[in-house]
């Protein structure tokens, strides 16, 4: 175990690179700390290794709105080999879409922070006022792939060294309420949000400051076969997030407008940020297979 935090590259690069030496591939059952990586693709063509990363902490900054995370959210699947520009290809996990999953963050105010401007129409302040009178006043916030998995990115070079972008990550954020309907999104397939990721320092525009992540503390578990990230902290306060659609229903033209102006939506780069507080554990292919 390495018990401060990882810093020079060769180090980290050294260590990743004890990674490689894993047995042929036999067993798909996967026991013990292995147990973690059951849905990584690690017996499909071109994956190297098998990533399982969880968010236990953290927040996201949407305009003029901050979520804290509360429920942890899992980053599953596996990854290739680093290509010419330095970014690996993500595969999807094999659970039926679970890639990213999809767990609920409570919004601090819930619909009780969805104020209703004067110039509201009667039927949006009417529908409004329903709901608060009968308590359905809670919000959640869910992140979810707006893309597929395949458009993930990863550097694990620069997430170790603390440098440039470590995952680019295409989302979109779910708001969901009874009021609020199923179909109540900020981003989309079409216009997903876009955050790139990095374990060291933002390059957001003036006059937003930068803010800066850590990659973590390093240690090996199962005799050096997985590598655990602990304490790594992913931030990005460079994105931009696109209007509201589909909230409320047969009445989003309505409501729709009501979110943007309350949330602050679109909400330009420099006016939103992620902060991601992960423990990631890596191993190879050939070792998940072996276990």
């Amino acid at each position: 175990m390495i018990p401060k935090m990882a810093k020079p590259a060769y180090v980290m690069a050294c260590a990743l690179g004890a990674l490689a030496f894993g047995l042929p591939a036999s067993a798909s059952a996967h026991t013990g700390e292995f147990a973690q990586f059951d849905y990584c693709p690690s017996t499909t063509a071109g994956v190297f290794k098998c990533l399982h990363s969880v968010t236990n902490k953290g927040s996201i900054v949407l305009g003029k709105k901050t979520t804290p995370i509360v429920n942890p959210v899992t980053l599953q699947g596996g990854y290739s080999k680093e290509g010419s520009d330095g970014f690996s290809s993500f595969y999807e996990a094999t659970n039926g879409g679970e890639t990213l999953t999809k767990d609920p963050q409570p919004v601090p105010g819930g619909l009780a922070g969805i104020v209703p401007p004067e110039s509201a129409p009667l039927l949006v302040k009417a529908a409004i006022a329903f709901f608060f009178e009968n308590g359905l006043t809670g919000v959640n916030a869910t992140l979810e792939l707006a893309k597929s998995p395949s458009d993930i990115e990863l550097s694990s070079y620069n997430l170790e060294i603390g440098e440039e972008i470590a995952l680019k990550l295409p989302v979109r954020i779910h708001l969901e309420n009874p009021f609020l309907g199923s179909s109540c999104y900020v981003g989309s397939s079409s216009d997903p949000i876009i955050w790139n990721l990095t374990s060291g320092t933002t390059s957001p525009p003036s006059p937003t400051a930068p803010i800066t992540g850590k990659p973590g503390y390093v240690h090996f578990t199962n005799e050096h076969e997985i590598l655990e990230l602990s304490g790594n902290e992913l931030v990005d306060n460079t994105w931009a997030a696109p209007e509201a659609t589909g909230c409320g229903g047969l009445l989003s033209v309505l409501v729709d407008p009501v979110i943007d102006a309350t949330v602050g939506l679109p909400a330009a780069s420099g006016t939103n940020s992620a902060v991601l507080e992960n423990t990631i554990d890596i191993s190879t292919a050939t070792s998940v297979n072996e276990h």
